[in-house]
């Protein structure tokens, strides 16, 4: 019996996943220009050079795109802190504390910095949030998956603190959630007062609350 080699399965593979990342990179830009209700499969469709059929092949629905737009780009952000506060702990003398203003506020000002070119993904994720809460399969779906992100957010924000010799004195699963909230709020003051670099805009907005906050909300580790 003849073996057949695996190298076509490798390669359809490989244009598979070129194909999807095209499919992504088309919705991203058509979600944050026209909003998710008012994008069709065609328009990301057309948008990336491919058929409705291609789009089907690869996707079973606009829903579907968007979860796997997320989950690149959530992870990308996540990817970038973490090597980050991998990097400061690495760096930190844990069997020092330093809970001063200053100190927390520039690891702060380190942290918000990494959360480059924002804007347009708040705007698409915003979008999907309110289609999330007018559709409960897609809203179960969603608070899953930001439950998980949660819990990463919280673990490096531990991380962070710990390389000042700090903890958080609530739950940082908690923690996370408030300094998400912060930033989110942040970045749409930012946006709605038409700036035009809301990032560092929304940056600066939360860089006016959260160091105080998480202030109060740590101790000696």
């Amino acid at each position: 019996m003849t073996v057949e080699s695996p190298l076509p399965a490798q390669g359809d593979s490989a244009r598979r996943q070129k194909t999807r990342e095209r499919l992504i990179d088309a919705a991203y830009e058509v979600f944050s220009e026209h909003g998710l209700h008012a994008a069709s499969i065609e328009m990301v469709a057309e948008v990336a050079g491919f058929t409705r059929g291609a789009f089907y092949s690869n996707f079973e629905s606009k829903e579907e795109l968007f979860f796997a737009l997320a989950e690149r780009e959530n992870g990308l952000r996540l990817a970038r802190l973490k090597q980050a506060v991998e990097a400061q702990h690495g760096q930190g003398n844990v069997g020092s504390p330093r809970l001063d203003d200053e100190t927390v506020t520039e690891l702060v000002r380190s942290m918000l910095a990494l959360q480059e070119n924002d804007t347009r993904w708040f705007l698409v994720l915003g979008e999907f949030r309110l289609f999330a809460m007018r559709d409960q399969n897609v809203a179960q779906r969603f608070i899953a998956r930001q439950h998980e992100i949660s819990v990463e957010l919280a673990e490096l924000i531990t991380l962070a603190l710990a390389s000042v010799g700090a903890r958080f004195s609530l739950d940082p699963y908690i923690v996370a959630g408030i300094v998400s909230t912060t930033y989110e709020t942040a970045m749409q003051q930012a946006i709605l007062s038409g700036v035009d670099n809301a990032d560092a805009a929304a940056q600066e907005i939360a860089m006016r609350t959260l160091p105080a906050l998480i202030v109060r909300l740590i101790e000696p580790a």
